[in-house]
């Protein structure tokens, strides 16, 4: 990948993880790892299809070691690059959306990254769409 712009998350092990929002086998952003000895390994090559593209915002851990991200572009919806994704990131390697946005009322473009409370619920903001097309503040319910 390359632009890595996000914030980084470390886990219990001293695993290091981010995200970059170009580069990787689609040019459309990846998730990665680099381990204590500084190894490299890219975890999670994103298409620019239904998966979503240029993931901005770095990702969340959860207690079982799944990582949680925003894409902002990508996927479907009424936006010209498409609206962007929330997504779950197993401790396989497994991406599964959790959630496409439309760039309607549930809002397009969430560049910023995601808070998880204690339930597993996530929130975040999407910087289109809206009733007032300002954009808006979702949450995902677990």
């Amino acid at each position: 990948g390359n632009e890595p712009e996000s914030a980084l998350v470390f886990d219990a092990a001293g695993n290091l993880y981010g995200t970059t929002q170009n580069g990787g086998s689609a040019n459309a952003g990846v998730v990665y790892k680099f381990d204590p000895a500084g190894n490299e390994t890219v975890l999670y090559s994103f298409t620019g299809g239904a998966d979503g593209a240029e993931p901005y915002a770095g990702v969340i851990l959860d207690s079982a070691g799944n990582l949680y991200g925003t894409t902002s572009s990508g996927a479907g919806g009424t936006c010209q690059n498409g609206c962007g994704t929330v997504y779950k990131l197993d401790t396989s390697g497994h991406l599964t959306v959790l959630y496409s946005f439309t760039g309607g009322d549930d809002g397009g473009s969430p560049a910023s990254g995601l808070l998880m409370d204690a339930a597993g619920n996530l929130y975040g903001t999407a910087q289109f769409g809206g009733k007032l097309g300002g954009g808006v503040a979702f949450k995902l319910t677990n």
